[in-house]
């Protein structure tokens, strides 16, 4: 029997470099809801007061890009004027031209936006066929956001980290070994005050039936977590991309998401394979399942695409399976209905696992 622990990792909307991808992605919303074919590339640096905005944008609508981070920043919860980093207090940089003719004339006929490998995964572990570290880590910083927008702890401010070791045995979760969690708070709270909360409330409350005497609760181990968010390190967008897709579980392109549309495959083409990865399993091919798709720039079909079932169900079908799907890029966005300005809501606590998007049909 094969035995060991496996560990993921969330962070919150307020980390640096989650305030930067929800910028991002707001931005994208933004250009989408008055152009569906916007092409949109934008990336984010925040820190202390400056944010700046760069990257290429072509849209036949206008987006007011300064009002559109503030609103983000507000969103999240910064807006303490008495913090150097506040929605409006914020000094807005920006460095923004139009996409390359030579990229467009690739995509402008249905190629790809790039090259690049783009990977899906689900698993059978839990009921959104993620894998359970990840989607434990998630709830348990989602979690506290809610506390904190509703007041339950005043106290808590919005940079958080979670992380949950999860043991296996013969690739099967069997117990929850450790649980992790840093969040900002204020001067006038204990550590004290803040682990009985983390302890006694929140892990029991979001780890329900895999919360027991034996889990092992971290708690701010350095002792406080008063200095945080942007104010205290620097975001960039797209450094979270394994918080972002399956907490390391399963393989990555290397590719990020937030702030591009959807005719760049590295977020179309990865939204897709998740997709095609829940079919495998859900269609009772495999226990687990990994999509792979690689592209090159202007064209429309794969150079490649693999499955891989780890060995738990009938390879050969569901290699006939998954070949049997359009991996064209403008085949994914037309099923998936990609573009619409839906990017916000999978910004923060997993691109994957919310019932409410089309890729987790």
């Amino acid at each position: 029997m094969s035995s060991y622990v496996f560990t993921s990792e969330s962070v919150s909307e307020g980390h640096p470099d989650k305030v930067c991808d929800y910028i991002a992605d707001s931005i994208l919303d933004a250009h989408l809801a008055g152009d569906p074919n916007s092409r949109v590339a934008c990336e984010v640096l925040c820190k202390s007061g400056q944010v700046v905005l760069a990257g290429e944008i072509t849209s036949r609508t206008t987006v007011d890009y300064e009002a559109v981070a503030r609103a983000a920043i507000r969103e999240i919860g910064y807006t303490d004027p008495s913090e150097s980093f506040n929605a409006d207090g914020v000094k807005i940089i920006q460095f923004i031209s139009k996409q390359s003719g030579d990229i467009a004339m690739g995509v402008d006929t249905g190629g790809a936006g790039d090259q690049g490998i783009m990977f899906g995964y689900a698993t059978n572990e839990t009921p959104e066929l993620m894998p359970l570290p990840v989607q434990l880590a998630h709830r348990l910083s989602q979690r506290l956001t809610t506390a904190r927008k509703h007041g339950e702890r005043n106290w808590l401010r919005p940079d958080s980290k979670t992380q949950v070791s999860v043991r296996y045995e013969d690739h099967k979760p069997v117990r929850v070994d450790t649980v992790l969690v840093s969040t900002q708070h204020t001067a006038e709270a204990t550590h004290d005050e803040i682990r009985d909360y983390v302890a006694s409330c929140l892990c029991p409350e979001v780890l329900g039936p895999w919360f027991g005497p034996h889990i092992e609760v971290l708690v701010n181990p350095t002792g406080q977590f008063i200095e945080g968010g942007p104010s205290a390190d620097c975001g960039v967008t797209g450094r979270k991309i394994i918080v972002d897709t399956y907490g390391g579980m399963g393989r990555h392109g290397g590719g990020a998401f937030s702030g591009k549309d959807p005719s760049k495959v590295d977020r179309s083409g990865a939204y897709f394979g998740r997709f095609v990865a829940r079919q495998v399993v859900k269609n009772g091919f495999a226990d687990r399942a990994e999509i792979q798709v690689a592209y090159a720039i202007g064209r429309a079909e794969p150079v490649s695409v693999r499955v891989d079932t780890f060995g738990t169900g009938d390879w050969r079908a569901a290699e006939d399976f998954v070949r049997g799907f359009d991996y064209r890029p403008a085949s994914m966005i037309e099923r998936l209905q990609l573009r619409r300005p839906v990017y916000r809501e999978t910004t923060n606590y997993g691109h994957f696992g919310k019932p409410s998007l089309t890729w987790e049909a």
